[in-house]
């Protein structure tokens, strides 16, 4: 929806639904365990790292039911409306900034297949392998513990139901 339409349409935004499981997302991404346990760097490339576990946790399981394929969409949309937010007020002028949303949308892209593709198999091994590649982590960082981590949020949501998981009512 652009700017236009939004300032002048009498529709609601149908992102804004999503909003409460955009920020469920982020506080799961927050949750100190990635971090103290896991050992992911609380650093800014550490955090994104974990928002992009967590919203892939959920792409994940909305990929599930085909119905919900515009909700995944919404709630990228927030993902990306969020970046640039951050981007902006880290200093990113306006004529990179979309460059840069770009690029991590291609690094949630790519997380997602290779975390999809870890959560197939029974074992942890090609999981913490993507996430061993793809994670930001501290000295004591440990991939294995961070994959198990991801196997039980993926796990959890996979038991909502869509109502619960579009509510964002993802209790841990």
């Amino acid at each position: 929806m652009t700017l236009f339409s939004r300032l002048f349409s009498r529709t609601a935004d149908p992102r804004e639904g999503l909003r409460p499981l955009w920020h469920r997302v982020v506080e799961i991404a927050r949750e100190k365990r990635w971090y103290a346990e896991g050992g992911i760097a609380d650093t800014v490339p550490g955090r994104f790292d974990a928002i992009t576990l967590a919203m892939a946790a959920v792409l994940l399981r909305l990929e599930r039911n085909p119905e919900l394929a515009q909700s995944a969409s919404y709630l990228t949309e927030l993902f990306i409306e969020d970046m640039d937010g951050q981007l902006r007020e880290s200093g990113v002028g306006d004529l990179v900034v979309g460059k840069h949303v770009t690029r991590l949308m291609g690094v949630l892209g790519g997380r997602l297949g290779a975390l999809r593709e870890g959560l197939a198999r029974a074992d942890d091994a090609e999981l913490t392998a993507a996430i061993e590649r793809n994670i930001s982590f501290a000295d004591r960082g440990s991939p294995a513990t961070v994959a198990s981590d991801f196997r039980a949020l993926a796990g959890h949501l996979a038991d909502l139901s869509d109502f619960e998981l579009l509510e964002g009512r993802i209790g841990r």
